[in-house]
């Protein structure tokens, strides 16, 4: 009989096959991403030092996002994380989808950060 798994083993194990080939560097940081049924969070992280340069989410009290969980939050957080990753000097990152299907707000995440000046 097969035991039961879950939605986020499954995303755990695709994420960990991710970052076996995905790393950020000092010139080249990673761009994560997180996303629950609620919120959604960015972050630039210098895998070598084990530093975040960078960060951003719905669930800020500064975000003028009142519902976290859709697509404009997630283009909100993405242009906040690309103003904030440009001001901490980063120009280019690796994007980690982090085992999320690059669909919907992901994917609205990934272009606003990239309208707002991040390359990939």
């Amino acid at each position: 009989m097969k035991s039961q798994v879950n939605r986020d083993e499954v995303r755990r194990r695709i994420h960990t096959r991710i970052r076996k080939r995905v790393k950020g560097t000092a010139e080249r940081p990673r761009l994560a991403v997180f996303r629950s049924l609620n919120h959604i969070y960015a972050q630039v992280i210098d895998d070598r030092t084990g530093h975040t340069l960078a960060s951003a989410s719905s669930a800020e009290k500064s975000s003028t996002v009142k519902s976290g969980g859709n697509i404009d939050a997630a283009k909100a957080v993405g242009a906040l994380v690309a103003e904030r990753a440009k001001a901490a000097g980063v120009a280019s990152v690796v994007f980690d989808r982090g085992g999320f299907l690059y669909h919907g707000r992901v994917k609205a995440l990934a272009d606003a950060a990239r309208e707002g000046g991040l390359q990939f």
